[in-house]
């Protein structure tokens, strides 16, 4: 209701309790009454989407995105969720998605990784590592993290080591590891670090060029806002600049955050805005904007967004009533949005929605399993087949439920 969402009866009615739910007591505990949003909404696009203000330049976007409206989620603590719109289970030791796909699809470039997670400079996001891991799939296909700030580590040879003793090296060490697998061909621990190790060679060559933004023109760096004043808007901007780079030379899935853990002060480093609604999006939206509408029109431009699906997700949404005493709101992960876009996508499609206050999705309710099966739909795969097995169940990413959502789908 603060940015896609759009609620005129919320904002005709603020200030009154929420019918039905006066007493409501959520994640942080009791809330308040009705809370309008801070900001004015526009409609955009031919469909006349009604956007906020907060989002301009996403705003320009909307005819290109299918917005599911009617999502909701299994918790509403920000470790679980973003544990299940990742993996697709609250708890953690689930393989994620991106690691899912690489299972499946492989990757186009033997010397760069298949699945990348590219976290914001102001930190990783809530259960870290569990939103890009393999789980019990083969270690191989765990997401390699790096951002534009901190390219990937420890790839330069050292100058004293000449390239006759790295070649002579990497040789030797081959054989061994060939004669310590053939001991024992079980361990997949071993053949995935095997594996990464050989990848992690193959990179020093790759990576650097990859990774390096110093070619990219003026008019792509100010696309983007790479150079903006504000260091938080321009490190995401760089983030973003990366991913296109990366889908550019065949890397499988980017997993791309905006946004940081919980901090000492809710909402300063990330989207949590318990207390001071307004003062947080209006810190966080900007950075998010620019970066992200520059990197969809580049795609577009480039000629990339016919073979790329951009998701932007979040683990839930907010309630349309304040925390008590405060401005801000509590988690709700009973009704939120999120939207997809490019390869396969039913541009300008709106499925489901909330109550007229966005309390609770009623039409065309969606579960995250209906989200990922749409999502490998869209992928060429089948949700129900795309399994692997573990601890004596064939496991999936949807695990026994889902359904594609053929409305956001292109016919």
């Amino acid at each position: 209701m603060d940015t896609f969402d759009y609620k005129p009866e919320l904002q005709k009615r603020s200030g009154e309790p929420l019918p039905g739910e006066e007493k409501l007591v959520s994640f942080q505990g009791a809330n308040g009454n009705l809370m309008k949003s801070p900001w004015s909404f526009r409609q955009c696009g031919e469909a006349g989407k009604w956007v906020s203000e907060l989002l301009p330049h996403l705003g320009q976007m909307v005819d290109d995105m299918a917005f599911i409206h009617s999502l909701t989620a299994k918790s509403n603590t920000h470790g679980p969720a973003c544990c299940q719109m990742n993996t697709g289970f609250t708890s953690e030791g689930f393989p994620s998605m991106g690691a899912w796909i690489s299972y499946a699809l492989g990757t186009e470039n033997q010397n760069l990784p298949a699945f990348v997670a590219i976290p914001d400079i102001r930190g990783i996001p809530p259960s870290g590592p569990a939103n890009w891991t393999s789980g019990f799939l083969p270690a191989a296909h765990q997401g390699v993290v790096f951002n534009a700030a901190e390219p990937i580590r420890n790839l330069v040879t050292p100058a004293e080591i000449t390239e006759t003793a790295e070649v002579d090296s990497r040789k030797f060490l081959h054989w061994l590891n060939q004669m310590h697998q053939a001991d024992h061909p079980d361990e997949a621990d071993l053949g995935a670090r095997v594996a990464a190790y050989e990848l992690a060679a193959r990179m020093q060559l790759s990576a650097p060029e990859a990774t390096d933004l110093s070619g990219e023109t003026k008019a792509t760096r100010d696309l983007y806002g790479a150079d903006h004043p504000n260091p938080l808007l321009s490190a995401y901007a760089r983030n973003c600049m990366l991913a296109r780079r990366l889908v550019e030379r065949g890397v499988r899935f980017v997993q791309l955050f905006c946004g940081s853990r919980a901090s000492g002060v809710d909402g300063l480093l990330n989207w949590d805005a318990h207390k001071t609604l307004k003062q947080d999006y209006e810190r966080h939206c900007p950075i998010l904007d620019k970066p992200t509408a520059g990197l969809i029109k580049d795609l577009k431009v480039r000629g990339l967004l016919k073979d790329t699906l951009i998701l932007w997700t979040t683990e839930f949404g907010r309630m349309p009533t304040h925390q008590a005493g405060t401005l801000g709101r509590d988690h709700n992960p009973d009704g939120f949005t999120v939207w997809m876009l490019g390869a396969g996508v039913n541009a300008g499609a709106s499925y489901g929605g909330t109550d007229e206050f966005g309390r609770r999705a009623v039409k065309d309710v969606a579960t995250i399993y209906d989200f990922h099966a749409t999502v490998l739909h869209l992928l060429g795969l089948n949700h129900e087949k795309l399994t692997f097995y573990h601890n004596g169940i064939k496991r999936r990413l949807t695990d026994v439920h889902g359904h594609v959502i053929r409305e956001a789908v292109k016919a």
